[in-house]
């Protein structure tokens, strides 16, 4: 039996803001874009979030919400650091973790326990190592598998710490609302209340074959799920046959700008990713998943691999605007990633990439080193500072 944990840092960027503003300790902070170039929020501290605050909001709507709170543009060079030593105390335990982005992560400590002692003691002792080095607050879950360890870090936060024993599964699992469960959104969870499920002991008492009737494959992933059964395994990045990352809305969005904001913002991390583990890939892929829990991947594949911003967010844009079903936009997940590694190309890659693509691949280099030492909003790309400018324009109108 394995013992994962899923380490999820409170509030991250906000809580950084906070500790580095000690004097606007317990006020509302809000880290994000500005409201005049149809920024969104990244990140609001718990007492933001009492005002309706939430990650993805247009920065307008939470200054309607919360006009007292105190705005922060994302500082993402220091909030990376902070990610870095996170890392570093994580791989102190084991070197089975697998970053889902800069403040959570899965660990694989099976292997540890005769070392640190049991899952639940490395876990307190990962928050208390967090809350000395880095003075802030992480939350913990502790389970045989990812899916449960990741249910367990949101079920006390913050400063949470729920263990899952084995034995006790479905205990944890049957009061919970079935909204818990991955890829139950709004309208499958409407749908199952009609049909009088509301639990995920409810959920789990279904027959297999009748979820397959009513969500076709998806049907048996929940199921699988409602049972507490989820067998991936923690594979640390560089170990990865693709690198991703995805971001779950606490509302839906229907706002094709603000997924188009989140979405470059994602690219901009894929694409970093790849380029401090020197990898390439020639897929990338876009993932959408609709308010009614439906899923879609789109695949865009190019000619040379690259580990270039701009190539990646052509593509993304272009699978988003273009290749989505016709139906309302309603989107309660987006995420990209980058697969069909090819190592060769990173060797060659002085040798056969065009002068276009030195061009951009020194750009990216360049971006790299100033956001490491001045932060990401330090430097934009050409689109970007334009639409801003249009923004501004249309404001001043």
């Amino acid at each position: 039996m394995r013992t994962i944990l899923h380490v999820d840092m409170d509030a991250f960027y906000a809580s950084i803001e906070e500790r580095d503003h000690p004097e606007l300790k317990g006020q509302p902070i809000i880290v994000g874009g500005r409201a005049e170039s149809r920024g969104v929020v990244s990140a609001a501290n718990y007492a933001a979030r009492k005002f309706g605050v939430h990650s993805a909001m247009p920065m307008k709507t939470a200054r309607s919400l919360c006009p007292h709170a105190h705005y922060f543009p994302v500082r993402m060079k220091d909030y990376a650091a902070v990610s870095h030593t996170l890392q570093q105390i994580f791989q102190r335990f084991t070197p089975l973790v697998e970053p889902l982005s800069l403040d959570e992560a899965f660990l694989d400590v099976t292997g540890s326990e005769l070392l640190f002692g049991t899952g639940t003691e490395i876990a307190r002792t990962i928050k208390r190592e967090v809350q000395e080095t880095l003075h802030l607050i992480a939350s913990v879950g502790v389970a045989p598998n990812k899916f449960l360890a990741k249910i367990a870090s949101d079920a006390d936060k913050p400063d949470g710490l729920v263990i899952v024993a084995p034995d006790r599964i479905h205990d944890f699992l049957d009061p919970l609302p079935i909204s818990r469960i991955w890829g139950i959104g709004k309208v499958a969870t409407r749908r199952f209340n009609q049909l009088g499920i509301q639990t995920v002991a409810q959920l789990r008492a279904l027959e297999p074959k009748l979820l397959t009737e009513l969500f076709g494959e998806q049907g048996a992933h929940l199921w699988k799920l409602a049972q507490g059964l989820d067998e991936r395994p923690v594979v640390p990045e560089r170990q990865a046959k693709s690198i991703s990352r995805e971001t779950t809305f606490s509302r839906d969005v229907t706002d094709l700008e603000i997924l188009k904001s989140v979405l470059i913002e994602l690219v901009e991390d894929v694409a970093r990713r790849l380029r401090k583990n020197q990898l390439r890939g020639k897929t990338i892929q876009l993932k959408i998943r609709y308010d009614d829990f439906s899923t879609f991947t789109r695949a865009s594949t190019i000619a040379q691999p690259t580990d270039i911003t701009r190539d990646i967010q052509a593509a993304a844009l272009q699978m988003l605007e273009h290749r989505l079903p016709a139906r309302r936009l309603s989107i309660r997940l987006i995420g990209v990633g980058v697969s069909g590694f090819d190592q060769s190309a990173v060797q060659q890659r002085s040798l056969f990439d065009e002068e276009d693509q030195q061009k951009h691949s020194r750009l990216d280099q360049i971006k790299d080193q100033i956001a490491d030492r001045f932060g990401m909003d330090s430097l934009k790309r050409g689109n970007r500072i334009l639409n801003d400018a249009r923004d501004e324009s249309a404001e001043a109108d």
